[in-house]
């Protein structure tokens, strides 16, 4: 029997989810034809009595100070409508282990539990009503979740495994090999050809098991096989990508613990400790089911900070996220695509629900809009973690090693996730691969993380493997490739019955880990595991084979040589071309005489309202509102918090957190991208993304020769001209390596971002690059925020501007200077560029003015320009600023020549600072050597004046100006 028990809130003015959905319906749909939404918890309990049920709610549902609760009854009245919302049977419900293992402890023990969310509706409510809310506001995903019409009779799923199946490869000919591939496997007919020899060759036929772990370990987010490949360019032959890459990161080995090989990469840090970083995309999952999408990512790199080396602590996390316009009309929509706004709100609320439950902070990240993510967003997360250098490299195991699988169950959740990744979107991908939807369990992640860390500092842990995409088909797999494996696939813990051995081996179900454990330690790593409640199975053992054996009870469902399973896959020869085209009808000649045309504002209405525009674009705009939802100081490590100055509001380039609480050491982490360069340039667009990062981290305080870099490609399907971008993409992280000395240690592709609808539409996201930095400080204290800190001080611009390259710039943007639709030859050389001869020299003299305490305040420009550097600064001092364009003083000769101020006031070139010094003395001590260029000085006045050659632009108040920047997401957010 199930009893059914019903939670509420006493008080109707506590219900925040109630009132939060009402708010969100009124402003989203109009619809104010009720008075109020209460909601309920219901918790479904099989097994037990009603008096058990009653203890249980008691003593773990309600809190009798606030809370009331009914059994088998409904907890509301009056109202005219009630939508009970629950996981679909077999999705994870994260609550359901907490409940039973609590009811546990009580002594009550479940056959099974279920928990969903009631929706009380009061008002002139329709049932036509409540199906609008459904369809178009979308506050539940139909793919994971379901409307509960009727009392469930059992909340056990009950099932038989199916036979495994064989799959008669050796006889398909080439057509039925594609039909084969399709909406499973993601892989090539040249690719489905070597598979099919392989078993001729072998003289039998491949089981089902067999054919989905070679689809897996072959995908192109598991093989990285366009970074791999042989590249033929504009008819040349070069080197592949992850060659280029790894050949110039290695000749900086300075910091270097490990690199390209581990889960994350690895630098050194102080007193016998190293840190380490990962960055990782969850686009795919995230364009069909934003929440669970980006909760998985988030969860998943974590793992992979937790499974490097031997084991490390998790101590940041990041988001970025690059996402449509989120008031884009749903119109322009393709099929089969979610609005902006609905995966906006649940991108971020999944990173915060994840994040915040495990007691990591996050504390670093940006949005980034561009109508073109409008069918597949990038959702890209980060993390960082600290371990003991001695035990920083990746472990091996050794023969008669015991596979131990600890953490979650396994279901069908995630099933076919690395492969469907690999592959480009379409309006069936939402329906098709709807199965490779996940939902994350932070609660279980960090129960699974702490005893890892115990086991480790205890010396029980041989080596460790993330079970992320393709489950313990990717985990087992390259944990053995060198030993070989024997696996008994019916000792994994399963959520529920019926699953077939190859979804077993498959399935990507979340917050698991492999681990490599001598036979004489295993007892004491299970009782480890017991004592922090996490579920461990020995799955086999590490056999010498050199093969890849996998049984379910006495069947043996895999037998391939590990050899050809990692290094069968033949290399692409893939071609790349410079694209040829034109996709507006202006000649280059037209662009010129239209960008002459354009004139700048000409009165103080038109300068504030472009400045108002820039500033509340959704590239530019605060995103405290976002920030505040994450718990970014949660294990006490900030030196440097996002958001600084008076009012604390003032955002910051970078964050600073001390790992270590005794010692004074500082590490820094920051990023830099920009699609809308990329889209226009892949070269300078991608040097920008990387100056930009690296400017982020040195504005703060750090050196950049103390630094390693991340590099992330995140770019539509590679064709012959996305490929031509990448290539050039990749060129100029090269050259950013060669120019700074510092190496790439860590990086992913995702190479999957285009559409391509049924009616033949085609969208390519903008290609993004997200180059993140990370490295190390050796005392906190040495640092600076960006705002400013005193009246009267003088604001100087520190590097050399490309003042007459606007193109891509958000100012171009707001008023309509669109561009980026030309053919990509009249556009190069029209963003701005940095001279990377000179950017050392002008980095190291930042670094070294905040060292000597002579730099007050530091910010970096990037989107928004140079004013909008300035207008932050004096958010988070609280105090206005007198700048003057024509006064020439400084040794900046080019900004004395500019003729027109827009192009200054709103100028991107990245790599340039504004400081804050004592006086235009010490301006010249620091900087004399490099270009600099006073600007003016800090005013008590909260307000902005801007004066070109003795004539006043225009005088605004700040807070007008805050106004603006706040408003876009306090209305999404607050």
């Amino acid at each position: 029997m199930i009893q059914t028990i019903r939670v509420t809130s006493t008080n109707e003015k506590e219900d925040l989810l109630g009132s939060g959905l009402l708010s969100e319906i009124k402003k989203s749909l109009r619809i104010n034809s009720f008075k109020k939404i209460r909601t309920s918890k219901i918790y479904r309990l099989e097994g037990v009595t009603k008096i058990q049920a009653k203890k249980i709610a008691e003593k773990l549902f309600c809190e009798s100070i606030n809370q009331k609760y009914s059994i088998n009854k409904n907890i509301t009245n009056g109202q005219s409508r009630i939508l009970e919302i629950a996981y679909k049977p077999g999705v994870m419900n994260p609550q359901v282990a907490s409940i039973i293992k609590s009811a546990k402890d009580l002594g009550i023990n479940l056959l099974a539990a279920d928990s969903s969310i009631q929706y009380s509706f009061y008002g002139k409510l329709t049932k036509e009503k409540v199906v609008q809310i459904i369809s178009r506001l979308k506050f539940f995903n139909p793919l994971i979740e379901h409307v509960v019409k009727k009392e469930p009779k059992t909340l056990v799923i009950k099932g038989e495994a199916g036979k495994t199946e064989i799959i008669l490869i050796r006889t398909m000919s080439d057509e039925e090999l594609m039909i084969l591939s399709k909406d499973r496997l993601f892989l090539n007919r040249q690719e489905l050809k070597v598979i099919q020899n392989y078993f001729k060759k072998i003289k039998r036929d491949p089981t089902d098991c067999e054919v989905e772990i070679l689809a897996q370990t072959w995908s192109e987010h598991s093989g990285h096989k366009t970074f791999k490949a042989k590249l033929i360019v504009d008819g040349k032959e070069k080197k592949p990508l992850i060659e280029r890459i790894k050949k110039e990161a290695l000749k900086h080995k300075k910091h270097i613990v490990s690199a390209f090989v581990d889960n994350s990469g690895v630098m050194d840090f102080y007193d016998g400790w190293a840190i380490c970083g990962k960055a990782e995309t969850h686009n795919s999952p995230s364009a069909i089911e934003p929440y669970g999408g980006a909760m998985t990512g988030s969860g998943g790199v974590f793992r992979d900070i937790v499974a490097t080396g031997k084991g490390a602590k998790t101590i940041v996390s990041t988001d970025i996220f690059c996402l449509a316009p989120y008031d884009m009309p749903s119109s322009l929509l393709p099929a089969g695509c979610l609005t902006p706004h609905y995966i906006l709100k649940r991108v971020i609320t999944a990173v915060r629900d994840y994040g915040n439950r495990m007691g990591i902070p996050t504390n670093n990240g940006s949005l980034h809009f561009h109508k073109d993510f409008r069918a597949k967003p990038t959702v890209l997360v980060g993390a960082y973690g600290i371990l003991p250098k001695k035990i920083a490299k990746i472990g091996r195991p050794k023969k008669g090693d015991a596979i131990v699988s600890i953490g979650g169950r396994v279901g069908r959740d995630g099933i076919h996730g690395a492969t469907f990744s690999s592959g480009e979107m379409t309006e069936r991908t939402i329906s098709v691969n709807a199965h490779a939807v996940q939902i994350g369990n932070a609660i279980e992640e960090k129960r699974m993380f702490d005893a890892i860390l115990e086991a480790r500092d205890q010396h029980l842990i041989r080596a460790i493997q993330d079970s992320g995409g393709g489950g313990l088909s990717s985990a087992v797999g390259e944990i053995g490739q060198q030993t070989g494996v024997t696996v008994h696939l019916e000792n994994e813990r399963l959520k529920y019955q019926g699953l077939n051995p190859w979804e077993i081996w498959l399935s990507e179900s979340q917050e698991r880990m492999i681990l490599a454990i001598q036979k004489n330690k295993l007892k004491a790593f299970i009782n480890i595991c017991k004592k922090y409640n996490v579920e461990t199975t020995v799955l086999g053992k590490f056999d010498g084979s050199k093969k890849l054996n996998v049984y379910y009870k006495k069947e043996k469902v895999c037998d391939l040589d590990m050899k050809f399973l990692h290094h069968g896959l033949p290399q692409r020869t893939m071609i790349a071309k410079k694209p040829n085209r034109h996709s507006g009808k202006r000649s280059a000649s037209r662009i010129d005489s239209g960008q002459a045309r354009m004139t700048a504002p000409s009165t103080q209405k038109e300068w504030i309202s472009v400045l108002k525009k820039v500033l509340s674009h959704g590239n530019v705009c605060s995103k405290e509102p976002i920030v505040r939802l994450y718990d970014h100081s949660v294990q006490g490590t900030n030196a440097l918090q996002p958001f600084s100055g008076e009012k604390l509001d003032g955002p910051n380039d970078a964050v600073v957190i001390r790992p270590l609480l005794n010692k004074p050491y500082g590490m820094i982490v920051s990023h830099g991208l920009n699609p809308v360069l990329n889209n226009i340039d892949p070269y300078w667009g991608s040097v920008w993304a990387g100056v930009e990062a690296i400017s982020n981290y040195v504005a703060v305080g750090g050196n950049y020769k103390d630094a390693s870099l991340i590099n992330n490609y995140i770019w539509p399907f590679p064709d012959e001209e996305s490929l031509w971008s990448l290539d050039k993409s990749v060129d100029a992280v090269c050259d950013f390596m060669k120019a700074l000395k510092i190496p790439v240690i860590s990086g992913k592709d995702s190479l999957s971002s285009t559409y391509r609808g049924a009616d033949g539409t085609v969208i390519k996201i903008p290609p993004v690059l997200c180059i993140s930095v990370f490295g190390k400080i050796k005392d906190v204290s040495k640092t600076v925020s960006s705002d400013f800190k005193k009246e009267n001080s003088t604001i100087v611009l520190v590097g050399k501007m490309d003042y007459e390259k606007m193109s891509g710039s958000v100012y171009f943007d707001v008023l309509s200077v669109d561009l980026v639709g030309q053919k990509a030859s009249d556009l190069r050389g029209r963003i701005p560029k940095v001279d990377l001869r000179l950017l050392p020299k002008v980095l190291t003299r930042i670094n070294k003015g905040i060292q000597k305490n002579k730099i007050l305040s530091c910010h970096d420009i990037s989107e928004g320009g140079l004013i909008t550097a300035i207008f932050e600064m004096c958010v988070g001092g609280n105090i206005g600023a007198d700048l003057h364009l024509g006064w020439w003083r400084g040794n900046d000769l080019d900004s004395s020549e500019v003729k027109r101020p827009d192009y200054i006031l709103f100028n991107e070139t990245t790599g340039c600072f504004l400081v804050e010094v004592e006086n235009e003395k010490t301006a010249k001590q620091l900087f004399s050597d490099i270009p600099y260029f006073i600007l003016g000085t800090t005013q008590k006045n909260q307000q902005i004046r801007v004066i070109n050659k003795k004539q006043q632009l225009f005088t605004t108040g700040l807070q007008p100006l805050k106004n603006a920047w706040q408003k876009p997401m306090r209305k999404i957010f607050l």
